[in-house]
């Protein structure tokens, strides 16, 4: 009997030994849980462009647009994307520099535990680029962040247009009776197009004789010599209205061969000048991006006016 007892109450010590234990540690565990620090939110912006194959204009006008960006939003880590696939490829194989995709680059943000994401593009108009190859992919990150917001390109909304004019003054010479600037535009087959038209009618409203034209769209170089010889023109200034001065710029525009602007302008009389920089290089374009960030961050992509 005395045995029995013996082994009842070492039994009984041993479950009580062990639930002590137990129970120390549970709470060592919560008191460990109670110690952590809450949750903090990380934060991106995804500055998105065409890119460019050029160096040195992709320093001063995509490098620089993100500088500006990133000293601006320094709460937020900031990356790059291109839309261009021919892009990237040239680059990887020619530099052995690898950019991502936009999808590339928001899967990445994904894994890397980033819970905000603004998507910053450096378009010029919502054209194919920004609607196929930004918008409309990014439908499948929607649940992939606790919050994604794409920001919109330079000419968007009316006052986008009033803004991105005023904005040329840092680049514009002043113009005698004489002189025109006329800027290239790429230009598409995109219903976008349509915003070099009111970008047009815009600029009527601040300048005299400057004009716009596209390389793939609508106007082009033979819809603005008219122009230009009934304003009485006789020296052309050629501005690329594009974030970089890559190929189109260099060629198309300011090159030497039979079928650039160059060329055809000075066959038709005008004196010619060029001015191969981008809007990327343009220190007011930067700052359009930079707003059109902060409208994002406050709940208002569109940047619409409250009024």
């Amino acid at each position: 009997m005395k045995k029995r007892f013996s082994a009842v109450l070492l039994i009984v010590m041993l479950m009580t030994l062990v639930t002590n234990v137990v129970g120390c540690g549970a709470d060592k565990a919560q008191a460990t849980a109670d110690k952590k620090e809450p949750t903090v939110d990380k934060k991106g912006i995804l500055v998105v462009s065409f890119g460019t194959s050029y160096a040195d204009t992709r320093k001063v006008t995509i490098e620089a647009c993100e500088n500006k960006i990133a000293a601006s939003f320094q709460d937020y880590e900031v990356r790059r994307a291109f839309t261009s696939n021919i892009i990237r490829k040239k680059l990887q194989e020619r530099d052995n520099i690898q950019i991502d995709s936009f999808e590339e680059a928001l899967t990445k943000m994904k894994e890397d535990g980033f819970t905000e994401v603004v998507v910053q593009p450096l378009h010029i108009i919502p054209g194919e680029e920004y609607s196929e190859k930004i918008i409309e992919p990014a439908a499948q990150f929607q649940d992939s962040f606790k919050k994604l917001v794409i920001g919109r390109p330079i000419l968007t909304n009316i006052e986008d247009y009033k803004i991105a004019a005023e904005a040329l003054k840092v680049q514009m010479p002043e113009l005698k009776k004489d002189q025109a600037v006329v800027f290239m535009g790429h230009g598409t087959h995109h219903p976008a197009n349509a915003c070099y038209s009111c970008l047009q009618l815009v600029l009527n409203d601040t300048y005299d004789n400057v004009f716009v034209g596209t390389v793939e769209g609508y106007p082009t170089l033979d819809n603005i010599i008219p122009q230009l010889k009934e304003a009485g023109v006789k020296e052309v200034t050629l501005m690329p209205y594009m974030l970089v001065a890559g190929d189109h710029a260099n060629n198309d525009m300011a090159g030497d061969e039979e079928d650039s602007w160059k060329t055809i302008l000075k066959k038709e009389g005008f004196t010619v000048k060029t001015y191969i920089h981008g809007l990327g290089e343009n220190p007011e374009y930067q700052n359009i991006y930079v707003q059109h960030v902060q409208d994002c961050i406050e709940g208002n992509p569109m940047g619409l006016s409250e009024e």
